[in-house]
């Protein structure tokens, strides 16, 4: 029995994005009672998607209405999803990164990019199995992971020292995989910092995995969301065989679909074969009438996403601008997705209690470096699909709490 608590315990979910604010047990620390700062509350620890921000493709909701119109035969959808939509999503997934998918045998929708993780690690590795793991990175990777039964090989990523590239130390990459590691897993661009890896990164990747035969999972939920002039590399499109590579996407985030739980997994057939085993005992599948609404995915009104990309661009701008004003603040600019993930200043109070001051004093929640990495103790992460002036006012009032409270 304890080990099965243990095992649990490898999930703590309560600084999870989109957790802090919702904490149950949060009647705040009295030392962090100072004089709040008054604005309109912002929750970082996601996007905003709804009308005052980022809004869905125009014919989302027209398409899950359809699906629920059609009855039963949508909701009960083959366990890896409807087979003409997987016919639609694997023309345009192939178009997009640069090699065939064949939809019956190479493609899994699942409930969420989330969802597709778990299928993607659980299909390929067992317990006792090290996985190479970037740092920082999504914060459900190692904890996934762990929770399976696997052996975390952190991989570091220096990131901040960079501008072209991610940063990734592809020496210690080789190691984990001399050590054993037959799966590495990572997001690109990244989350949390917005970086997204150099041609010469990825190529580097397929070669050592190549050569190792070794697995890669990537996590490509922003490749869509990428800023002026950025160039990105498909992993699946580089010299790695295609049955050595998973590359999971979705809906959810570049195009505010996340309340639809979608995502799609796409690699090699034996392991998208392991992935169905595994969802028709998990989840069954993706929501049913949800995957009508994948109709609309790469297939939004002309300059819909043009727009948006220039919108967040021009408030990463702003918070930068702002951020790199502050004394003691280092931020990289994000050449991709949402995110920012500023390195504060030496704090007087340790980073949790920072982040419930922010959420207490200056109505703004962030997420803790730490989910992201044990290492990144004096980081937090910022998704800036938000209102504009709503979140640069909630930042000004950030900014005012690390001058109250850095060393």
């Amino acid at each position: 029995m304890s080990s099965t608590k243990d095992t649990f315990a490898t999930l703590g979910i309560d600084h999870a994005p989109g957790q802090e604010v919702r904490q149950a047990s949060g009647t705040p620390d009295a030392t962090l009672l100072g004089d709040p700062l008054l604005g309109d509350p912002v929750d970082f620890s996601h996007g905003d998607v709804n009308s005052d921000a980022f809004a869905p493709a125009p014919d989302a909701l027209d398409e899950f209405v359809a699906g629920v119109h059609r009855g039963s035969r949508q909701a009960y959808t083959e366990y890896r999803g409807d087979a003409e939509l997987r016919t639609q999503v694997a023309e345009r997934l192939a178009m997009f990164t640069g090699r065939s998918v064949c939809s019956a045998n190479e493609l899994i929708v699942t409930p969420g990019t989330q969802g597709a993780l778990f299928l993607a690690l659980g299909a390929t590795m067992h317990a006792g199995d090290r996985v190479a793991i970037v740092r920082p990175d999504y914060f459900a990777n190692r904890k996934v992971v762990e929770f399976l039964g696997g052996v975390v090989v952190p991989v570091s990523m220096d990131y901040l020292s960079r501008t072209e590239e991610a940063g990734l130390d592809l020496g210690q990459l080789e190691e984990a995989f001399k050590s054993g590691a037959r799966t590495f897993l990572f997001s690109n661009p990244n989350n949390p910092t917005g970086v997204v890896y150099a041609p010469e990164e990825i190529a580097r990747i397929a070669e050592l995995a190549t050569h190792y035969g070794a697995t890669v999972i990537v996590d490509q939920l922003y490749a869509r969301l990428l800023y002026s002039g950025q160039q990105y590399t498909h992993m699946r499109a580089s010299s790695i065989d295609a049955s050595q590579v998973v590359t999971i996407m979705g809906p959810s985030k570049t195009e505010s679909l996340s309340g639809y739980r979608l995502g799609v997994a796409c690699g090699p057939a034996h392991i998208i074969d392991r992935m169905e085993k595994l969802q028709a005992i998990v989840s069954l599948r993706a929501p049913g009438y949800s995957q009508s609404v994948l109709r609309t995915w790469f297939a939004e009104p002309d300059g819909w996403l043009h727009e948006r990309i220039a919108r967040h661009e021009a408030l990463r701008d702003t918070l930068l601008q702002r951020f790199r004003a502050v004394p003691g603040v280092v931020v990289r600019t994000p050449q991709a997705g949402s995110y920012i993930f500023p390195r504060l200043p030496q704090l007087r109070i340790p980073l949790h209690n920072f982040v419930q001051a922010l959420r207490v004093q200056a109505a703004a929640t962030v997420t803790p470096g730490t989910e992201f990495s044990p290492d990144a103790t004096g980081s937090v992460r910022l998704n800036f699909s938000q209102n504009h002036d709503r979140a640069v006012a909630a930042v000004t009032r950030m900014i005012h709490l690390i001058d109250r409270y850095a060393m």
